[in-house]
């Protein structure tokens, strides 16, 4: 339904832009219908593969994973968008890697807790090497610059050792470390910090870091309770920027109103709770943990894209998973909730 949702959305806040910019309102429309079939495929091939298979390749995927992140560091092989350099170009498409490393990072978590099950509270054997691997992975995607996809995987990460049961110390220190990090990667980049700021107060500056803010809230405010009709936003016609990405919620707010919104935010709600049931009942810890930090992975990106188009987190380039446009977040996904259909699958053949 969300996946549904997505098309119909990114079709509706993109037509105008894309007439615009490519002379053809379908442009957005067909790509996302393409990525979308290559999504369900992917969900159908992981939900019939069995998920032990995954535990067996887990290196192989990691160091794939890596050398992908490394790739993107070559402009021959990789491009720029608004400064940032994220995708590898592969004819028509791009991919984004570090959409693959959240899975694979989640992939290998879940591994090393099986394999350290009875040393979660030795920080040498239980934690360190856990913490070694997360910083392959937040480094160079940090340095793309993708500030938000970093968070992420260090929330997850966090999350799923925290809900295994290492020694909470270890978790609280490593928090403590890691802010004067955050704090000196937000100061290093001018830009980081006039989001914070515009976050603070973005009436401050509503020209220019405030803007998005300000525009997301005028989408929300004109939607009123059962919004404006589909197709009807004025905020995606140039004044939202990202209107089909970073902040089509906005946009589904303005058309679709409080009841729109809320509506997505229950499907999401119900996904989630039903990830945590599968990851409760899974026949195995590896199925358990995996499923948690799959669920963790799609739950914390979702919060943060609705935070950030509603106020309530600094605006942070991350799409809304199932319905922003966004191919490489689709592909990755939809193959997740393939991984969590196999493991519900196993349980109820189980029982």
């Amino acid at each position: 339904v969300l996946v549904l949702v997505g098309i119909v959305m990114v079709f509706s806040s993109s037509a105008v832009y894309a007439l615009e910019k490519y002379n053809d309102s379908y442009y957005f429309l067909k790509r996302q219908a393409v990525w979308c079939l290559l999504g369900t495929g992917a969900l159908l091939v992981t939900k019939n593969l069995d998920y032990h298979k995954l535990h067996q390749h887990t290196y192989l995927i990691m160091v794939t994973t890596f050398l992908l992140l490394l790739a993107v560091m070559f402009p021959e092989v990789s491009k720029e968008v608004g400064g940032a350099r994220r995708w590898l170009t592969l004819g028509g498409l791009s991919f984004q890697p570090s959409e693959l490393a959240k899975f694979a990072l989640v992939l290998f978590i879940a591994k090393s807790l099986v394999k350290r099950a009875d040393k979660l509270r030795d920080f040498a054997y239980g934690y360190l090497p856990n913490l070694i691997v997360l910083g392959f992975f937040f480094i160079p995607i940090l340095f793309q610059p993708d500030f938000g996809t970093a968070m992420i995987i260090c929330m997850v990460t966090f999350t799923m050792l925290f809900i295994a049961g290492l020694r909470k110390k270890f978790l609280f220190f490593s928090v403590l470390a890691l802010i004067p990090f955050i704090v000196s990667a937000i100061m290093s980049a001018e830009y980081r910090t006039r989001r914070i700021i515009a976050f603070l107060d973005p009436w401050q500056d509503p020209s220019d870091a405030g803007f998005q803010a300000i525009q997301s809230f005028y989408a929300f405010g004109r939607g009123g309770y059962w919004g404006a009709g589909l197709g009807a936003s004025h905020q995606k016609l140039f004044y939202l920027p990202e209107a089909h990405t970073d902040f089509i919620f906005s946009v589904i707010g303005e058309e679709l109103g409080f009841m729109g919104t809320t509506a997505i935010i229950l499907l999401f709600s119900i996904l989630i709770w039903r990830g945590f049931v599968t990851a409760y009942r899974a026949k195995d810890s590896f199925g358990t943990h995996l499923a948690t930090g799959l669920t963790l992975m799609i739950g914390f990106q979702a919060f943060i894209n609705l935070g950030v188009a509603v106020g309530l987190l600094p605006t942070k380039g991350l799409t809304l998973p199932f319905i922003s446009m966004g191919g490489s977040s689709m592909l990755i996904t939809m193959l997740s909730v393939g991984v969590l259909l196999n493991i519900s699958e196993q349980t109820v053949k189980q029982s």
